[in-house]
């Protein structure tokens, strides 16, 4: 009995070329949404680190692969699929006889598992789309038709990645707290994986850093949008999915615009108790992203030890105290109380047509209610991005990576900083350090 609002989106939003290949899917509470290009071992690694996470809800969750390419890829790629596509379906036919370990766990684990093939001849993602977005996208949708919405429990759509692993409570703690909480949406703790490699371990370091603190500096700014954007840590029910209208297509960034839109709906909440763990290592899956971050980290063709300065955050949290406690009041007025908090915000707001926008905002809403959620959906998480870049390229430039963090920690009442001896670039272990106290903080 699929709702009719799910049927209204299907209806409407999803892509019919595909279907999803299972076993077994009555009870289905819980999907697990994986896409996967080009992913032969990751897959078999993140399969053993399922099959061994605790079984409680087994049997009202399914795993998704959405195992995909385009028809332009390269044999590489289509091969290392066919590959990826033998091991599900061995999976799906509960075949002991393969050899592989890891099916065989998989298989006596009793993790319910299904498969979307948009990687066979004729199968393939259209050139224009194919890509991440695309790939949850299909998993997502198609997971809707496979729930059982006679439950009163949640209907959990999680998003996660083929290079991950994750920790063996992370179904549990997800599927729990969204029951008991009653979680419209959320994102789950995450740590990259360390490397072996001392110089893929620094780029990894160095990345996270760079990813945490633009969310501890939104975090002492009272943003709302103060939220990882990681796609493997992505969680939401099915009526939140539905309410912003699916996953985008994007090719790349899809999980920053994706809680953009749910973070403008509902509230995003953080789940503490369990972690991914993402894969560290050159990719060329996205053009920008963790995996390009580290490729560009380790051509050393600029200075990775670099972030904003913090003055940027100061400044958008006198933004947002401003614009969200005044009432209803003229756009000069705004505009002039921006320029009093720093001149380059009042610039920026010029740039971005603010009195324009403004007025619009005033004559579209019909009270403070509704006016406060427009103010919120007008300075999203991309406009506020858009202008800590815009005081970054006018005013106040990247700063030293180290410095940047000891203001930053002593504006969050840390007195006991990592002692780095006014090093500009402090060993690993000191970075480690301050990566902890990053991940402590956000």
């Amino acid at each position: 009995m699929i709702p009719l609002a799910v049927k209204k989106y299907l209806q409407k939003y999803s892509l019919s070329n595909w279907r999803i290949e299972l076993s077994e899917f009555e009870g289905i509470e819980n999907v697990v949404v994986i896409p996967a290009i080009s992913e032969y071992q990751n897959i078999i690694i993140l399969l053993s680190s399922l099959a061994e996470m605790d079984s409680k809800y087994f049997n009202s969750t399914i795993v998704v692969f959405v195992v995909n390419n385009l028809a332009s890829s390269s044999i590489e790629v289509k091969k290392e699929n066919e590959k990826t596509l033998s091991v599900i379906r061995a999976i799906l036919e509960k075949n002991l006889k393969t050899g592989i370990e890891t099916i065989d766990d998989v298989i006596l684990s009793g993790l319910k598992v299904g498969l979307i093939d948009a990687a066979s001849e004729g199968n393939e993602l259209p050139e224009k789309d194919g890509g991440v977005g695309l790939a949850r996208k299909l998993g997502m949708d198609l997971a809707l038709s496979i729930f059982d919405f006679n439950s009163n429990n949640k209907k959990i759509l999680i998003c996660l990645d083929a290079d991950c692993t994750v920790k063996k409570n992370y179904l549990t703690e997800i599927v729990q707290n969204f029951n008991r909480r009653n979680l419209s949406a959320s994102v789950i703790n995450y740590e990259h994986k360390l490397h072996e490699d001392k110089e893929t371990t620094a780029a990894i370091v160095c990345y996270e850093i760079f990813l945490r603190f633009y969310v501890l500096g939104l975090k002492y700014a009272k943003s709302p949008y103060a939220i990882h954007t990681v796609g493997s840590t992505m969680i939401c029910d099915f009526e939140s999915y539905i309410k912003v209208e699916g996953m985008n297509k994007k090719k790349a960034a899809e999980d920053f615009y994706f809680l953009e839109k749910l973070a403008k709906n509902v509230t995003v909440e953080k789940i503490s108790g369990t972690t991914v763990y993402p894969a560290s290592r050159k990719s060329w899956r996205v053009p920008f992203g963790t995996g390009q971050r580290v490729s560009r980290f380790l051509s050393n063709i600029q200075n990775e030890y670099l972030l904003y300065d913090p003055k940027s955050f100061y400044i958008l949290r006198d933004w947002l105290k401003v614009f969200h406690s005044l009432k209803n009041v003229d756009a000069k007025i705004y505009l002039k109380s921006a320029e009093k908090v720093d001149k380059n915000l009042f610039n920026f707001l010029t740039v971005q047509d603010f009195e324009m926008n403004w007025n619009k905002i005033v004559e579209n809403s019909s009270g403070e209610k509704q006016l406060s959620v427009q103010k919120m959906r007008w300075f999203d998480g991309f406009r506020t991005l858009k202008l800590i870049h815009f005081l970054r390229d006018t005013a106040y430039p990247l700063i030293n990576m180290f410095d940047a963090l000891d203001e930053m920690f002593k504006h969050q009442g840390i007195t006991s900083l990592p002692d780095r001896n006014n090093i500009l670039l402090p060993s690993i272990k000191v970075q480690m350090e301050y990566l902890k106290t990053l991940r402590e903080l956000t």
